[in-house]
């Protein structure tokens, strides 16, 4: 059970562009690296300065509950893996590397498989991401500052995107995932991304409680 995803849920009945990501995409594969390109600026404003990753893992990159790249994402991968080296680029799960994690072994093998860290955190999304902050103030090689400087890619609203809001960083939405997701939470999800964007909710502008 995820009691982090259960009871942040709630925030979207006060404030539903909690939900709506910076940008979406079909496929992991589509994804710009650097990820930079990704956001769209007005005019004058500065492109964003994306200095790390965090990736979810099932349905993103992988299959669910496969702890290997799905083949036809292999390139893209390694791309994001040039462009945010070492700890530039997390794997953040709601399987490995939590608590249902035993021994952290799921986390160990994706780690070997993927040659990416593996966060190890004690909430699951959408509240770990303090968690995630931490590790990142903890790398000195990550070189952030400020969750304006992240990016947050993954397949679900309301714990990728939603993480991504509340941190006040930036969020990538892989809509369709690597297979075909016919269930009724991801059905729902989509039909709120519908319905909020034809009543003009945007994704809201990343702060910085950092910097």
């Amino acid at each position: 059970m995820n009691l982090s995803g259960t009871l942040n849920v709630f925030r979207l009945f006060a404030n539903p562009a909690l939900s709506l990501p910076h940008c979406t995409i079909a496929t992991f594969d589509q994804l710009p690296a650097p990820l930079s390109a990704a956001f769209t600026v007005r005019d004058g404003e500065k492109q964003p300065d994306i200095r790390a990753v965090v990736l979810d893992k099932d349905n993103c990159f992988a299959v669910p509950k496969q702890n290997v790249i799905y083949k036809a994402n292999l390139s893209k991968f390694e791309q994001l893996r040039r462009a945010y080296p070492g700890s530039r680029l997390l794997i953040v799960s709601n399987s490995a590397g939590t608590s249902s994690d035993i021994g952290y072994a799921e986390a160990e093998l994706l780690e070997n498989n993927t040659g990416v860290k593996v966060l190890r955190h004690l909430v699951k999304k959408p509240g770990c991401h303090a968690e995630i902050m931490e590790y990142f103030r903890n790398a000195p090689d990550a070189q952030v500052t400020s969750p304006a400087q992240v990016a947050i890619v993954g397949d679900r609203l309301f714990t990728d995107v939603l993480m991504a809001n509340m941190m006040g960083s930036r969020s990538v939405w892989v809509k369709d995932g690597v297979v075909p997701d016919h269930g009724l939470l991801s059905r729902f999800e989509k039909g709120i991304s519908s319905f909020l964007l034809r009543r003009g909710y945007r994704a809201p502008e990343p702060q910085s409680d950092f910097e």
